[in-house]
């Protein structure tokens, strides 16, 4: 695998879709990669920051981005040069942006899905979705253990890019440099399963965190997280070796137990008593878990799969179960082997 990655072909002009934290990392990642970059940010502000300062000072402040990314309000622009697409909208959004973009982008080019999440009323996974929205294009999705501000930092961040061998391969070359190590795999439905599932188990966790359940409770909440998350991806077909890889269990563990995950974050604060509504007004932190919870279920019910963790974070969300309820509910179920 190494010899084959070593010969691949970068591509050496990349577009990044989505100017947030993560995009705005990306899109420096790839220049130190040595690429030319396109940035498309919705937001005006957002490019004439980057235009006068070099600095996206909304989501990304205190890192100046180089002269090879060029920050646009243009889709067509932002697709004119691209040799392949870093999609980084939100999983609620990504339809729509896929949409935007296929309209604009010539036919062929890889599509790669950064978000993660869930599709909430369709159950689908991100690479799904782009399946769907872009059918004319080269799917792929990267995902792992990576927050924005790490890999901006230039901090060693390692994560796993899927899709088909070969495409997978020229992604690798095309990002990857001392500090951001891709690996690359073809199991697609797995890293994007691993993605989406981890954000609920965070929020579970920061639940547990919020409550004052105790270092125990946690790990033993991650852990069953993990059996959960292992049982539906081997039912949907995804490999046991990229559940407990970086995509999986790599990013569960950061997302789980980390204050600068948003989710666990979000969860913490539930635990502590604050109401949904509250963490979900405008200006709040987005966290991707609350939509997709009660998609991971619908996903979960299709395949006849039980997820217990999952299905008491839904509760807790929807208002359906008390807090004290979630937790009597999960220690009383039947003792069974593990």
């Amino acid at each position: 695998m190494a010899e084959r990655t070593a010969s691949a072909k970068a591509y050496n002009t990349l577009a990044v879709i989505g100017a947030g934290a993560w995009g705005t990392s990306l899109a420096l990642t790839a220049a130190r990669a040595g690429r030319s970059v396109a940035l498309w940010a919705r937001e005006t502000g957002v490019i004439e920051s980057i235009a006068g300062t070099r600095e996206n000072a909304a989501f990304l402040p205190g890192f100046k981005l180089p002269p090879s990314i060029t920050a646009t309000g243009e889709l067509s622009q932002a697709v004119a040069e691209a040799e392949a697409l870093l999609i980084a909208a939100p999983a609620q959004h990504l339809r729509a942006t896929l949409t935007a973009v296929a309209a604009v982008t010539p036919k062929g080019l890889p599509l790669v899905v950064c978000a993660k999440g869930i599709e909430r009323g369709s159950g689908k996974l991100v690479t799904e979705v782009l399946r769907e929205a872009a059918p004319d294009f080269e799917p792929a999705v990267l995902s792992g253990p990576s927050f924005a501000r790490d890999t901006a930092l230039g901090l060693p961040t390692a994560v796993t890019i899927a899709a088909r061998f070969d495409l997978a391969e020229r992604l690798q070359a095309s990002l990857g440099h001392s500090s951001f190590r891709p690996y690359a795999t073809d199991d697609v439905l797995g890293v994007a399963l691993g993605g989406a599932a981890k954000n609920v188990y965070a929020i579970a966790c920061g639940i547990v965190e919020g409550m004052g359940l105790g270092e125990s409770a946690r790990a033993a909440l991650l852990a069953r997280s993990f059996a959960e998350l292992t049982r539906l991806g081997t039912a949907l077909g995804a490999r046991s070796e990229t559940l407990a890889g970086l995509s999986g269990l790599g990013d569960l563990v950061l997302t789980a137990t980390s204050s600068q995950s948003r989710n666990f974050r979000f969860g913490r604060e539930v635990g502590r008593g604050r109401t949904i509504a509250e963490l979900r007004e405008p200006g709040q932190p987005l966290a991707e878990g609350v939509d997709t919870a009660p998609a991971l279920i619908v996903r979960a019910r299709a395949e006849k799969i039980e997820l217990p963790v999952a299905e008491a974070v839904a509760g807790v969300l929807d208002g359906s179960l008390p807090l004290d309820a979630s937790i009597a509910r999960l220690m009383n179920r039947p003792l069974k082997p593990e």
